[in-house]
């Protein structure tokens, strides 16, 4: 259980680290691209493998929304992690209750729950889809094209 959990922590250094990264040469702007980039292709990737075709628009946006949510959320995890563990001093013993800090765990935790009821909406079987059978248009192409025509 210690080696899957080092194991987690080096893999999380190599990504948000600066120290360790294999980018660390780059201005952090440049990295942060990059890393939104490459979430931007594999949601479309993962959206296309899926998706269909009808809900491909809003699985994308959601996904891509939830990749840059959860890249900022780690990102700005592990640099206040790092920052606290420099300055290693207990929020009750300085009594410096940052909003900031509490607005990044409310977010944590409503990101959790969005995304896990994102997953179980993926996960669960609708029993009341395509319930409605489908015998094909009401109307032929030329039926609905007649109010349009000159040949009433």
């Amino acid at each position: 259980m210690e080696a899957l959990k080092n194991w987690m922590i080096d893999a999380a250094n190599i990504l948000f680290d600066d120290s360790k990264n294999d980018l660390r040469s780059l201005p952090r702007s440049v990295r942060l691209q990059i890393l939104l980039v490459l979430s931007f292709v594999w949601t479309t990737v993962f959206s296309l493998y899926i998706f269909s075709y009808t809900s491909f628009a809003f699985g994308w946006a959601g996904l891509y929304i939830a990749h840059i949510g959860l890249i900022f959320a780690v990102y700005m995890t592990f640099k206040h992690f790092h920052k606290a563990e420099a300055q290693s001093g207990s929020v009750f013993k300085t009594k410096n209750f940052d909003p900031f800090k509490i607005m990044v765990i409310v977010f944590v935790i409503v990101f959790i729950f969005v995304f896990s009821k994102g997953i179980e909406i993926l996960t669960s079987p609708n029993p009341s889809s395509y319930s409605i059978p489908y015998d094909g248009p009401s109307k032929s192409v030329f039926e609905k094209w007649l109010p349009f025509s000159k040949d009433k």
